[in-house]
């Protein structure tokens, strides 16, 4: 399956669409009054990400959902590339950004429930590469909160930066393990317990336990205490935080 990434469209295009709102709707000056507006056709192509996964997202598809002709819609988006930037901005927006309250820790775990959130509304944002993110409103304002969440405490740009990265690029991990948990449950029609359940005879006699004595005995305390292979969630929580002893210290070791 090809990966989508953002960044990839025309720029100048994609910051005039993406800053439409202060620029003002690149589109409908000339001619005939257009039927629906941009926001509607990143309203649809998200909708259908939502519900297929991005491969999914066509412009044939959004025309189908919009009741326009194919090429109407590249009069509004010129293309997929420009989308992709359009919609991961947009649900960027959803959330907004809440007021900074409580200890930098307090903070930094807000900032990552919500990037686990964002995840699991739209799943298909783990499968579009950002590493050259959009530059758009939502984005933009995104990353000035972020860094909000440690500004004034001692640290310097880079470190700022890092953290910021640090947290929000951990949490992808474990919000893809529920994901594809999820994904293999519905195509297999078997819950993780229902599979271990299945092989179990089969892989008591495999696995010997002379040979796996570490990973057999805490896989088997594991398999007991998630009914499952792995837990997603007490893997985010517990791995947040590490994450967030560790950014402790470092801002500890700052006020010496």
């Amino acid at each position: 399956m090809a990966i989508e990434s953002t960044g990839t469209g025309d720029v100048d295009r994609t910051l005039k669409l993406l800053w439409r709102q202060q620029l003002g709707e690149p589109q409908g000056s000339r001619g005939p009054k257009q039927k629906v507006s941009v926001d509607d056709v990143v309203i649809a192509a998200v909708a259908l990400a939502d519900e297929e996964g991005v491969e999914a997202v066509t412009m044939r598809r959004i025309a189908e959902r919009l009741g326009l002709g194919v090429m109407s819609v590249y009069t509004y988006v010129p293309s997929k590339s420009e989308l992709i930037d359009l919609m991961v901005d947009w649900v960027v927006g959803e959330q907004g950004t809440p007021e900074h309250v409580g200890s930098p820790r307090e903070r930094l775990t807000r900032m990552a429930r919500l990037q686990w959130d964002e995840y699991l509304r739209h799943p298909w944002l783990l499968e579009v590469d950002t590493s050259r993110p959009p530059i758009g409103p939502n984005s933009a304002d995104r990353y000035e909160w972020q860094l909000g969440t440690v500004e004034g405490i001692g640290l310097d740009d880079i470190e700022m930066d890092q953290i910021v990265a640090l947290v929000v690029g951990f949490v992808s991990g474990p919000a893809r393990g529920r994901l594809n948990a999820q994904r293999i449950e519905q195509s297999t029609g078997l819950s993780d317990l229902q599979w271990w359940e299945t092989n179990a005879p089969l892989l008591e006699q495999i696995m010997d336990g002379s040979r796996y004595p570490v990973s057999g005995r805490v896989g088997q305390a594991a398999g007991e205490a998630y009914n499952a292979t792995a837990n997603p969630e007490l893997t985010f929580e517990f791995g947040l935080e590490r994450i967030l002893d560790g950014i402790d210290l470092l801002i500890q070791s700052k006020a010496y």
